[in-house]
């Protein structure tokens, strides 16, 4: 197992992706893991689930909004506590129930199949800077972490 931006699973291109999109992680959240920023909240939001489920904490860290409350200046707990989680956690499947687009404001609702139960979050997405960022998520059912 490593860390940071190398997954801890390894993980062909051609392989289905982890976001569970239908697409080969190369066209889906691939090429966002190395860099390309998504152009809408829905695909970094896939872009994240798919980074979770790879153990990619770096990603992780660099996609959330300053002003969420998991945001902090101590990296190496905060990553820590990020692999801890991927490590732990089975991802079988994510299903997007609503996405709110605006130019600087957006919304997820999603539902994530953990094996610990289903997780269901409306997340609030922030464009600062040009780049989408996790701002914050309302958790209405599941275990959440």
């Amino acid at each position: 197992m490593t860390h940071g931006n190398i997954p801890f699973m390894k993980l062909s291109s051609n392989a289905p992706c982890p976001c569970h999109s239908g697409e080969k992680y190369k066209k889906c959240c691939q090429p966002y893991h190395k860099g390309i920023l998504p152009s809408n909240a829905l695909k970094l939001m896939r872009s994240r689930y798919s980074a979770f489920a790879l153990g990619l904490s770096r990603y992780i860290m660099e996609t959330t909004h300053p002003d969420n409350p998991d945001f902090t200046q101590e990296r190496e707990e905060w990553e820590q506590t990020i692999l801890d989680f991927s490590h732990n956690t089975r991802f079988i499947g994510l299903k997007i129930s609503e996405f709110i687009d605006g130019d600087e404001e957006a919304f997820v609702t999603f539902h994530a199949q953990l094996d610990s139960g289903t997780l269901t979050e409306k997340s609030r997405f922030l464009k600062t800077g040009g780049r989408w960022l996790y701002e914050s998520g309302t958790f209405t059912s599941g275990d959440h972490r």
